[in-house]
């Protein structure tokens, strides 16, 4: 005998068909679907970022040994004594015979100008004394005929003329805005291979410049710290030159 069939069995689930909820369904699968693709947007473009940082940082140096073409020589002299007039005197003598020796050397009389002068007086056990000094400054662009005149610079104290500290040579170099734009190349370039080494350990390559940073020109004595200033003492006139130019390169 067949058994009745159960009417209260579970049905399928149907679906709402009503407009109302159609648009909640869709409402919800579109939001479901706009925060699946901003995701992958957001993912994506972190990555995009992330490449597009990919940078390194280096610097590049460049040095030039150069040859100083201007020479300053300061000549500081003196003379003391209890008579003011004679004092003056002494004084003169001395200027005729800084001229004099100038001119041995091959100087035309405009290279050499005076550039300041005082007279002082102090009493020394109750007698009056005035001390007058001189200076005179040797402005010349031939070097080496200014290396030849420091070199005899005692032969002025043989001749009775009383040098002060700071009678000493100072050798400049003004030119160097015609190699700037040729060292900051090289500067770049050695920053470049730089880059390039750093960029071959990490398997990567060199690109375009970021940006870039110049530094400071330098010019120093060539050989070590100049002594210029001190009596007895010249600067030198063989500098180098020197400039760090800071780079970053992106990598590809």
């Amino acid at each position: 005998m067949n058994e009745p069939s159960d009417q209260s069995s579970i049905h399928p689930r149907r679906f709402p068909r009503d407009d109302q909820s159609l648009r909640l369904l869709a409402s919800a699968g579109l939001l479901a679907l706009g925060l699946v693709f901003g995701g992958y947007l957001l993912g994506n473009g972190l990555l995009r970022s992330k490449e597009a940082d990919r940078a390194v940082t280096v610097r590049g140096l460049a040095q030039r040994d150069v040859t100083a073409d201007l020479a300053t020589w300061t000549i500081s002299y003196s003379a003391t004594g209890t008579d003011l007039t004679a004092v003056q005197a002494k004084v003169g003598n001395d200027t005729g015979t800084i001229r004099k020796f100038f001119a041995s050397l091959g100087f035309p009389d405009s290279a050499l100008q005076p550039t300041g002068a005082n007279v002082s007086s102090y009493t020394d056990q109750g007698i009056l004394r005035y001390t007058v000094r001189q200076r005179m400054a040797l402005r010349t662009n031939d070097i080496a005929r200014a290396q030849r005149a420091v070199a005899r610079q005692f032969d002025l104290v043989a001749r009775g003329v009383l040098l002060e500290e700071g009678s000493g040579m100072v050798y400049t170099f003004t030119r160097l805005d015609e190699i700037k734009p040729a060292m900051v190349a090289e500067a770049t370039k050695d920053a470049r291979a730089a880059a390039e080494q750093f960029a071959k350990d990490s398997n990567t390559s060199v690109g375009s410049i970021k940006d870039a940073t110049q530094g400071y020109f330098e010019i120093g004595s060539r050989d070590g710290e100049g002594a210029g200033g001190e009596w007895g003492v010249s600067d030198t006139p063989y500098k180098k030159v020197r400039v760090v130019t800071t780079v970053r390169f992106s990598l590809d």
